[in-house]
C-alpha cells in the first residue's frame, strides 16, 4: 500500500522554487493575506493531479486524510484530488467515510482552490438526496472558508436543476464580511442564470441593490452589456 510519505516524496521532486514564490503571492500565503502562514513548494495543479491519479487506488483513506492535515499548500490540495477520485468510484458508505473526511477537516481546506476542488464533487453530491441541514452550519461558520464550502456544494444541487439552497444560502450571506465568500455567492448565482436566467433574474431583483458590488458583478457576468448595467446602475 502506498503512503502519505509516497506522495510527499514525489511531490517534493516536482517542487520549482519560483513557481512557489508565484504560488505564493497568488494564493495570498503573505503577511497579512488570506492564505497567511500556509507554504508552497512550487508543484504545478496538472502535476498534482498526476500524482494523485498515480496513488488514488491504493493510498488508503488514513493515508489520504494525514495528507491532507500537512503544512503544505500542495499536499493538501492532492489528498483532495485524491478524496475526489475515490468519491467517484466508491460505494455508499466509503463516500460517507470520504465525506466524514472532509468535514472534520475543513480547518485544513484553508484557500479558495483547496474548496473549490473538493466542495462542488464530494459534499455537493453527498447532499443531493439527503439532509443538508450541514450546510447551514458550516454557513454560520466563523472560518471563510466553511462558508465558502457551503455555497460551493450547492453547485451539485445546480447542476441538477435544484435552486432553492444555492438561493437560501445567497440570502444567508448576502452581507457576508469577506469577498471570498461574495465572489462564490456571485459565481453560483451566474451558474444558476446560465440554466434559468428567470429564476436568477427573480432572485437578483429585490437584492441586487444591498449586494456587494463582487457578488453583484460574478451573477451578471454573462448578461449582455446593456442588462449589465442596468444592474450596476442601479435601475434594473
Amino acid at each position: 500500500m502506498a503512503t502519505s510519505a509516497d506522495v510527499r516524496q514525489d511531490l517534493a521532486r516536482l517542487a520549482d522554487p519560483r513557481r512557489a514564490e508565484a504560488s505564493s503571492r497568488f494564493l495570498q500565503m503573505v503577511p497579512g493575506g488570506y492564505g497567511e502562514g500556509d507554504t508552497a513548494i512550487g508543484v504545478s495543479v496538472p502535476d498534482q493531479r498526476r500524482v494523485a491519479a498515480r496513488y488514488w487506488r491504493d493510498l488508503s483513506l488514513a493515508e489520504t486524510a494525514d495528507l491532507l492535515t500537512g503544512g503544505v499548500h500542495e499536499e493538501r490540495l492532492t489528498s483532495l484530488f485524491v478524496l475526489v477520485r475515490k468519491f467517484a468510484r466508491a460505494d455508499e458508505t466509503e463516500r460517507g467515510r470520504i465525506v466524514d473526511i472532509v468535514l472534520s477537516h475543513t480547518r485544513h481546506i484553508d484557500n479558495w482552490d483547496l474548496v473549490d476542488s473538493s466542495a462542488p464533487y464530494i459534499l455537493g453530491p453527498w447532499l443531493l438526496d439527503k439532509d443538508r441541514s450541514v450546510l447551514d452550519r458550516l454557513a454560520g461558520s466563523s472560518l471563510v472558508w466553511d462558508r465558502r464550502i457551503a455555497v460551493m456544494a450547492t453547485f451539485a444541487f445546480i447542476r441538477a436543476g435544484d435552486f432553492d439552497w444555492t438561493f437560501r444560502l445567497a440570502d444567508r450571506l448576502l452581507r457576508d464580511p469577506h469577498d471570498l465568500v461574495h465572489k462564490a455567492v456571485g459565481w453560483m448565482l451566474r451558474e444558476v442564470g446560465n440554466r434559468d436566467r428567470a429564476a436568477e433574474e427573480q432572485f437578483l431583483a429585490s437584492r441586487y441593490q444591498a449586494m456587494p458590488r463582487v457578488m453583484l458583478r460574478y451573477a451578471i457576468e454573462k448578461f449582455d452589456p446593456r442588462r449589465r448595467a442596468e444592474y450596476l446602475s442601479g435601475s434594473a
